[in-house]
């Protein structure tokens, strides 16, 4: 038996009252008025309303999940299949224009199988004013979470059911673009099995998760805290202000960067931050597990959180183009949503195969400096372990780094570096020393602002060292917030026009004198 058999679907009234906090719901449907109709299709629709019990095929309205007040817009799909015609496409609308004019962030529960047929091109037309309304909503800086429900198709997972921040979905629902029934249609077959199921979405990163209606009010509850935190108070003075640079050589930081047991960007989430709500996959049919996308809140200070997953394995691949599309999908949520961007760098090197090469790498790389150099949210990068090549290098862009002891920055692994110069790799030691490789010469060159100690080194101790960096992270955080946004992308501009020289050192030994240096010309 499938998923979808095994699940009982839940009718637009019942998906409300299991996310709403009891009694909360309050309906901001109007009479709808449609086009003139045939005889034929006003008895469709009287025969529609005495099956669902509603007037349209979709309920809006808004209520508060776990005390949070929100906006919905729910299908019914026993009104016609959930399908969109002029009057519904009215009320989706006018429900997404009083949102935003509420600055209520919005939560679409879509189970349709798309345009209404009986109304033809003009309920086709009606997706466009949809999302025009979907886009302003998001434009405005409020959040909009979709979650897709069995089954979403046609014009409706085209338009409104694919722009959300957040996308998750109903196990086992049938999510596509094509109806299944006009493929067979056209082409005498039945469509591939499991295609457009929810659990293969996601596996391709489509959505962002997979779960009952049952979770929704957690999850939701969750990821508002992030994307729309209270004002938080002033932070503390972290003791990690004080670390001097590790007085260990560099080639011995890269050897215990190397140590499997180090804390990774899953560690740092899981001690570091007081929540964190994962990502999936570019929302474009690609998913790498090369890179990892979350929301998260490290004491006060909510972020959206990109940065290097290290494989599993030593033979596994390095991130490969489609993890620098998924941190692109990240800098474009931060930026949409006025949230704060983490890059956190820990990676040996990009990909380096045919695969990479054909799928654009370089061409991603050049994106992400591009994009990260411009982007209007403040930004805080993080030297976690290793950082190699053009796969480091496209995520340190910033206003702030913070670097752990033994992170390093370098164009190459030591290693590769050696055999360009000497024809050998036995020179790496003194290629990381000469190349100025390791965080204390960073810190001196004015790349790093801020050291995270590590006693003697991360992976023996990894909670408490994810601990002092998720401190550290969240004092960056909150100072970045009590800067004003202007001159924001011209300061982070000039901080690499300045690299390596004296003046920058000062600046960064004297913190009253951080902000005037970034400004200086």
């Amino acid at each position: 038996m499938s998923t979808t058999q095994r699940t009982r679907r839940l009718a637009a009234a019942e998906l409300v009252a299991t996310v709403l906090d009891d009694g909360s719901f309050s309906s901001w449907d109007e009479p709808t008025r449609g086009p003139e109709t045939s005889a034929g299709y006003r008895e469709e629709l009287a025969a529609a309303t005495a099956k669902s019990g509603q007037d349209e095929s979709v309920i809006t309205g808004e209520g508060l999940i776990r005390g949070r007040r929100v906006a919905l817009i729910v299908s019914e799909f026993s009104f016609l299949a959930g399908s969109i015609g002029q009057a519904a496409a009215d009320r989706i609308v006018a429900a997404v224009d009083r949102a935003t004019a509420a600055g209520l962030p919005l939560l679409a529960g879509p189970a349709s199988g798309g345009t209404r047929m009986q109304e033809g091109t003009l309920a086709f037309l009606s997706m466009v004013r949809i999302t025009a309304a979907v886009r302003a909503h998001r434009q405005a800086g409020l959040p909009y979470l979709v979650y897709l429900r069995h089954p979403t198709t046609g014009g409706v997972m085209a338009s409104w059911g694919s722009l959300g921040h957040m996308t998750v979905a109903e196990p086992g629902a049938l999510l596509g673009f094509l109806g299944p029934r006009v493929y067979e249609a056209i082409h005498g077959e039945p469509f591939p099995p499991n295609v457009q199921v929810a659990e293969n979405l996601f596996d391709k990163g489509l959505i962002d998760a997979v779960v009952p209606a049952a979770q929704l009010p957690e999850i939701i509850d969750r990821a508002l805290a992030i994307l729309t935190p209270e004002p938080a108070g002033p932070v503390p003075s972290p003791a990690t202000l004080d670390v001097v640079p590790s007085a260990v050589d560099a080639w011995t930081s890269v050897e215990i960067s190397r140590n499997p047991r180090r804390p990774d960007l899953r560690s740092l989430l899981k001690y570091g931050a007081d929540d964190a709500l994962p990502l999936n996959g570019t929302g474009q049919g690609e998913k790498d597990p090369g890179l990892l996308l979350a929301l998260a809140k490290f004491g006060g200070q909510s972020c959206v959180v990109l940065g290097h997953q290290r494989p599993a394995g030593a033979s596994d691949d390095g991130m490969g183009p489609a993890s620098l599309r998924e941190a692109r999908r990240g800098m474009r949520l931060a930026e949409e949503l006025a949230l704060p961007l983490l890059a956190v760098i820990d990676t040996a090197g990009a990909a380096m195969s045919p695969e990479a090469e054909e799928g654009g790498l370089a061409g991603e790389i050049a994106r992400s400096l591009h994009d990260l150099i411009g982007l209007q949210s403040p930004t805080v990068s993080v030297l976690f372990g290793q950082g190699a090549g053009g796969g480091a290098l496209a995520l340190l862009p910033a206003d702030r780094t913070i670097a752990a002891h033994h992170g390093w920055l370098s164009p190459l692994p030591p290693e590769g570096a050696s055999a360009i110069v000497h024809r050998t790799v036995e020179h790496a030691p003194a290629m990381s020393a000469a190349q100025g490789i390791n965080a204390a010469s960073l810190h001196a060159n004015g790349v790093v602002d801020h050291l995270v100690d590590e006693q003697p080194d991360a992976a023996a101790e990894a909670k408490a060292f994810c601990r002092r960096m998720g401190t550290a992270i969240e004092y960056e955080l909150a100072s970045l917030a009590t800067l004003p946004p202007g001159g924001r992308v011209e300061r982070r501009a000039n901080r690499y026009r300045h690299l390596g020289r004296p003046a920058r050192k000062n600046a960064q030994e004297n913190p009253q004198e951080r902000d005037w240096f970034a400004a200086a010309p």
